[in-house]
């Protein structure tokens, strides 16, 4: 859970130090990165600019801060040491947002950033800027002391988007309340020319999840051209199997290219996926359920279900193995269904409430065979074991489907939306 302030003012964390969960410094904030959006809605926070040891400024996602108190900021201690590269839709807080002009809309009348405020919103990862600090009076002007006030950032024009600007900016904020099935079906139909500028100007973990709900021919065609590197961060945002079934559509050069680009654990866990027959419990499964140990409590389990990024179908059962707890696990013992986490008391061991009778599935496990155990057992999911007893992944109802319905069934589907 990330934990801050209930505001917190951009010029604070100019300079802090950035720390990994063990304490080690790994950087200091040179900046924050924020995605302008239409119609006067607060920006979205995407993430910072940290000025690593070696002096190299890299992105760290949102997504990845713990914390952000008493002048530091803690990370989940997965860093991407590429370098950082502004995309076009990015805005650099202290770089482009402070000390520029802009106007009071309720007075009429010129002021100059002086500060912006950020705030996490409630149950949410996602974080805004959601006040502005000014002062009256244009930038290099003349001013006398105090005449200074924070506004909400609808209070102030002058740095949003146009709703009729016809760059891949002001696109890219108008889908951006879209689903990401919604925004695979709304770049289908875009020209290659523009659908190529929307991916690019996409950040990594969206276009990832759009990337999952798109047409074969569509994925390969965007992958193609991204620069490899920034393929590479798009991959590994990508659920393990869905990025598995992009790089078979690949020629095998372009394939293995990518992966040696991708961080060693991410590109394993593909590695394994594609040693599986495609239509297989192996080749259908993702490598990153939840995992807990015995001695983990029924609370530990309902904390890591209510993870916002988790698929409702991964989210609805947690497995229990003996460590490691990444997959390939040691021994599996069984699972631990929600509805059973929600009967009993928060201090309960899991080890004590697990299901051992329902049989795991085999890598080997053709598809029609996977989807008869679905169908029997009324599961959304399930535990895929090997021989030696390890938890391997699990196979989820979603990723059944889609191989069970016809090949094209993406196109058919974008093709009756379009003309609803």
């Amino acid at each position: 859970m990330v934990t801050s302030a209930h505001r917190i003012f951009v010029s604070h964390l100019a300079g802090v130090p950035v720390f990994d969960p063990n304490g080690d410094q790994v950087g200091r904030v040179r900046d924050l990165v924020a995605m302008l959006r239409v119609g006067g809605r607060p920006p979205r926070l995407l993430g910072l600019v940290v000025e690593v040891l070696s002096r190299r400024r890299i992105f760290l996602p949102m997504t990845r801060v713990t914390g952000i108190e008493s002048g530091q900021v803690i990370t989940t201690g997965v860093l991407n040491v590429r370098r950082f590269e502004q995309r076009p839709t990015e805005r650099l807080v202290l770089g482009q947002l402070l000390d520029r002009g802009v106007r009071l809309v309720d007075a009429d009348e010129e002021a100059t950033v002086l500060d912006v405020s950020i705030r996490r919103l409630p149950a949410r990862r996602d974080w805004e800027i959601d006040k502005v600090f000014v002062r009256r009076g244009r930038a290099g002007a003349l001013r006398r002391r105090g005449e200074t006030l924070t506004v909400e950032w609808s209070a102030v024009t002058g740095f949003s988007l146009e709703e009729d600007a016809q760059s891949a900016e002001s696109l890219i904020a108008t889908f951006e309340r879209l689903r990401p099935a919604d925004l695979a079906n709304a770049l289908h139909h875009l020209t290659p020319k523009r659908r190529a500028e929307v991916a690019a100007a996409l950040d990594d973990d969206r276009l990832a999840d759009v990337l999952e709900e798109l047409p074969e021919d569509d994925q390969v065609e965007i992958l193609g051209k991204l620069q490899e590197e920034r393929a590479a961060d798009v991959l590994e945002a990508m659920d393990p199997d869905d990025a598995a079934d992009l790089l078979s559509e690949l020629p095998e050069a372009d394939k293995e290219r990518l992966l040696a680009l991708m961080r060693p654990d991410d590109a394993a866990d593909v590695r394994r996926l594609l040693s599986y027959e495609e239509r297989t419990a192996g080749g259908l499964m993702t490598t990153e359920p939840i995992v807990l140990r015995p001695d983990a409590t029924v609370a530990d389990a309902l904390a890591r279900v209510r993870q916002q990024d988790l698929s409702p179908a991964l989210a609805a059962q947690v497995y229990v193995c003996r460590p490691p707890d990444e997959t390939p696990t040691g021994k599996y013992l069984g699972t631990v269904h929600f509805q059973r986490l929600l009967r009993d008391p928060p201090f309960t061991l899991v080890g004590a409430v697990v299901d051992s009778d329902l049989p795991p599935l085999s890598p080997d496990t053709p598809l029609r065979a996977v989807t008869s155990y679905l169908a029997t057992y009324n599961m959304v999911a399930a535990p895929v074991v090997d021989e030696s007893g390890s938890l391997l992944g699990a196979v989820t109802v979603d990723d059944v489907l889609d191989h069970l319905l016809p090949d094209d069934w993406r196109e058919t589907e974008f093709e009756e939306s379009a003309h609803e």
